[in-house]
C-alpha cells in the first residue's frame, strides 16, 4: 500500500509542476503586459495589480521550488525527505497574501480620500487582458488546488490575481462612464476583504501541520475505538496521529494484544488487520503498530510511572 500512494503523490507533483510553471509564466507576462498599462494610461489600480503580480510571481516560484526540493528521496538525516518544504511555501504564501491585503487596504482607504485621475481606455485593455491571462491560470490549477496546501496557495494566489483583473475593469468601466474616480480604492478594499479570510485559513491550516496537530477529518477517539472492537485487543495506547505534509497522515500506536490471540494469529496478521481497519474508515496509509503481549501490559505500566 505505500509502494502505490508513494506513486501516486510523485505524479501528483509532476502534474502540479508543470501547471504551477505554466501559471507563473501567463502571470510574468500579464504583469508586464499591467506596468505598460499603467505607465500609458496613470492608472494606480492598474499599477498596484501588477504590485499584487510581482508579488504573487514570487510566491509561485516559491511553490514551484517547494515542489521540486520535497521530490528529493529520503535521507538517513531526513527520513521523511523534504515534505515540510511544502508547508513552509504554503505558509510564507499565506503571509505573503496578508501582507497584499495590507497593502491594498491601506491604498484603498489612501485613493478614497485624494482619488488620482486615470485614463479609462487604456486601463480597461490593459485590465482585460489580465482577466483573460488570469482566467486561464484559474482554469489550469481548478483541479489540482485541493492535492496539497501547497496547491491551495498558489491556486489562492491566482484567484486574488483574478479578483484584481475584475476589479480594474470594473473600475475602468466606472471611469469612463460616470467617470467615478473613486472606483479603484472601492475596488481595492473590496480585494482586501476577498484575499483577507482565505489567507488565515491557509496560514492556519499550514501551521497546524506544521505544530503536528491531529488532521481534521481523524478522531483519535474514534481510531481507538476501532482498533478496540477487534478480537483479543486489550487495550489502545500511545496514539499519535498527524501530518507529514498534505495528503500524507501518519499514525502510530501501541496495541495490546491478549497472549492466547497473538499466539493463534500471529504478528503479521494482526497488523494486517489494524492496518486494514485505519486505512478503511480513516484513510491512513502510513501507519506504525506496536503490539504488546498482554502479559506485557504490568511492565508498560511501570515504564511509564518510572517516566
Amino acid at each position: 500500500m505505500g509502494h502505490g500512494h508513494g506513486h501516486g503523490h510523485t505524479a501528483g507533483r509532476a502534474t502540479d509542476r508543470s501547471r504551477l510553471r505554466a501559471v507563473l509564466a501567463i502571470t510574468v507576462v500579464v504583469l508586464v503586459a499591467e506596468l505598460v498599462g499603467a505607465w500609458w494610461s496613470g492608472s494606480l489600480a492598474l499599477l498596484a495589480d501588477a504590485g499584487h503580480l510581482a508579488t504573487d510571481a514570487g510566491a509561485l516560484t516559491l511553490a514551484l521550488a517547494a515542489l521540486l526540493v520535497a521530490g528529493r528521496p529520503a535521507s538517513n538525516r531526513r527520513t521523511f525527505g523534504l515534505h515540510r518544504a511544502e508547508i513552509l511555501a504554503a505558509l510564507a504564501n499565506a503571509l505573503v497574501l496578508l501582507v497584499v491585503c495590507g497593502y491594498l487596504a491601506f491604498e484603498g482607504v489612501r485613493r478614497l480620500a485624494d482619488p488620482p485621475s486615470v485614463q479609462g481606455q487604456p486601463m480597461l485593455w490593459f485590465g482585460v487582458v489580465g482577466l483573460v491571462a488570469n482566467l486561464l491560470g484559474v482554469a489550469l490549477l481548478h483541479r489540482r488546488r485541493g492535492s496539497s496546501l501547497n496547491m491551495r496557495g498558489a491556486y489562492l494566489e491566482v484567484v486574488s490575481d483574478l479578483a484584481g483583473s475584475v476589479a480594474v475593469v470594473v473600475a475602468a468601466v466606472l471611469v469612463l462612464g460616470p467617470g467615478y474616480l473613486r472606483a479603484d480604492a472601492i475596488a481595492s478594499l473590496l480585494i482586501a476583504a476577498a484575499i483577507l479570510p482565505r489567507a488565515v485559513v491557509l496560514a492556519r491550516d499550514a501551521v497546524e501541520v506544521l505544530l503536528e496537530a491531529t488532521p481534521a477529518h481523524i478522531d483519535p477517539d474514534d481510531v481507538r475505538d476501532h482498533l478496540l472492537q477487534a478480537p483479543g485487543v486489550l487495550d489502545v495506547h500511545d496514539l499519535h496521529v498527524w501530518t507529514i505534509t498534505s495528503g500524507m497522515p501518519s499514525l502510530s500506536v501501541h496495541v495490546t494484544v491478549d497472549d492466547r490471540t497473538l499466539e493463534r494469529l500471529g504478528v503479521g496478521a494482526l497488523l494486517d488487520r489494524f492496518s486494514d481497519c485505519v486505512a478503511d474508515h480513516f484513510d491512513v496509509d502510513h501507519t506504525t503498530f506496536q503490539i504488546e503481549p498482554g502479559s506485557h501490559r504490568d511492565h508498560e505500566h511501570l515504564g511509564e510511572v518510572h517516566r
